[in-house]
């Protein structure tokens, strides 16, 4: 399987540089995609927390920039990249016949079929963008408690069982966040 998925990696799929890639593109001025700001609509989640998440989960570098990409998978703690869609759905239902479902993670939040698949009808549906980010903002609000902070929910979302993992995870979330978030003074590029 290793193999199979290995020949439709980002870096080496045909059809990178095309118009969907290039929606993936956006100015400083416009973080985060509107993408995130749909999905967190009604909800108490800052669309920057949203993107700062899917960055650590699915961030990709194209041309230079960390993006999140729509079309990772994580199998068995191995990561993948894909083209399209379409190619990442055959890799994950190939993965689902070989590992268990607990470890195989999708999309741009990284949602873990085995522990939250009942939010999507189909495994599939798992790489929608629009239906991964409304799941992912679910998922984080469930970790989201008055007592804590929307770093603390990260590293939740990410290990609820917490400890080295999720301090880790909330070390990168932190930093993926300021950067989001501090004043763009000197013109540079937010990743």
């Amino acid at each position: 399987m290793a193999a199979a998925m290995s020949r439709c990696r980002l870096w080496s799929c045909a059809g990178l540089v095309s118009g969907g890639l290039l929606a993936l593109q956006v100015s400083a001025a416009a973080l985060p995609p509107p993408a995130y700001q749909w999905a967190t609509r009604g909800t108490p989640v800052p669309p920057p927390v949203l993107y700062a998440l899917a960055l650590q989960e699915s961030g990709a570098r194209v041309r230079g920039r960390l993006v999140p990409w729509p079309w990772t998978l994580n199998v068995a703690g191995q990561s993948y990249r894909f083209a399209d869609r379409r190619s990442a759905c055959g890799a994950l239902l190939q993965a689902l016949r070989t590992v268990s479902a607990k470890q195989v993670d999708a999309g741009l939040g990284q949602i873990n079929l085995g522990w939250n698949g009942e939010h999507f009808t189909h495994p599939c549906e798992a790489l929608d963008p629009y239906r991964n980010l409304t799941v992912a903002t679910a998922l984080l609000l469930k970790h989201k408690s008055p007592n804590n902070n929307w770093t603390t929910a990260a590293g939740r979302y990410h290990r609820p069982a917490g400890g080295a993992p999720a301090k880790r995870y909330r070390q990168a979330f932190a930093r993926h966040l300021t950067r989001l978030t501090r004043p763009n003074l000197q013109g540079m590029k937010t990743p």
